[in-house]
């Protein structure tokens, strides 16, 4: 169970993530809603300790995440893998080593800076491409990639590190309807098939309600909504957004069942 404790991130006199507490079992897919500036991507980028707190602690079963460094850190950093709006790609690496990068705690660094990949590794790396349809695109430069097609190379580069847990930062703030679908079934599967906990940044309250187990409304750095999607009504939907809740309720988007809740296959289209 990821844990935090009374999470505090300051940047001069203002509190970015504001007293959070907050505890995720193992095998949820939690998403994290609010407007621009609410806190979410501080908070992700705190458990994974890209940014260290100002106060409070974060644990992870037993081992306290506040407290690492070093060596141990880099192996937390491995069990918590990260996806970036942002893609965070090499461009002019081909697909399949921009994968392979996400091996560097299991061979290590000299390894990949030789691209020494072990058969094994290749293997990984090139199952992980093929679940989310891109194994024909291994050789292919990434920077040739559609943004949707970036985004599932960079889920396949985190599903290769074997993580306990996904970070997901607005994972589809820059996609299409289409692609927006593709990565979060991705999330999905990799959630449901794997058992990997997920925490997810969202900006579409339709798409946070259609794939989230739990969602956690966030405003001003702190948790103001902690609870299952059906119960974040319309009227606690505006509570959060304010003015802003009509631009994040995505009525054309995906036909949801009477319950609100999507089902997909677990396929990748």
């Amino acid at each position: 169970m990821l844990r935090l404790d009374g999470v505090v991130k300051s940047f001069g006199n203002k509190r970015a993530v504001d007293g959070v507490s907050l505890d995720v079992p193992d095998g949820q897919l939690v998403g994290v809603i609010g407007r621009s500036g609410a806190g979410k991507s501080t908070l992700l980028r705190l458990i994974n300790r890209l940014s260290d707190p100002t106060a409070g602690r974060i644990h992870c079963d037993d081992v306290e995440i506040t407290a690492l460094r070093g060596r141990a850190l880099r192996h937390w950093r491995a069990r918590c893998a990260m996806i970036f709006q942002q893609f965070n790609l090499a461009g002019r690496l081909d697909v399949l080593t921009n994968v392979m990068m996400g091996r560097l705690n299991h061979v290590g660094t000299v390894s990949a800076l030789l691209k020494l990949w072990s058969e094994n590794d290749r293997a990984i790396a090139l199952s992980a491409l093929d679940q989310f349809d891109m194994a024909a695109m291994a050789a292919q430069r990434a920077d040739t990639l559609s943004g949707g097609q970036q985004q599932r190379v960079a889920i396949a580069r985190a599903l290769v590190q074997e993580p306990d847990l996904i970070l997901a930062d607005e994972p589809i703030a820059s996609l299409d309807p289409r692609n927006t679908k593709i990565v979060m079934d991705a999330l999905l599967r990799i959630n449901k098939h794997f058992g990997i906990t997920v925490v997810c940044n969202l900006h579409s309250l339709d798409t946070a309600r259609a794939y989230c187990d739990r969602l956690v409304g966030m405003a001003q750095g702190r948790i103001v909504f902690d609870g299952a999607p059906e119960n974040l009504t319309d009227v606690v939907a505006r509570e959060l957004y304010g003015l802003d809740a009509g631009e994040v309720m995505d009525t054309a988007g995906t036909a949801l069942p009477a319950d609100g809740r999507y089902r997909p296959s677990l396929a990748i289209a």
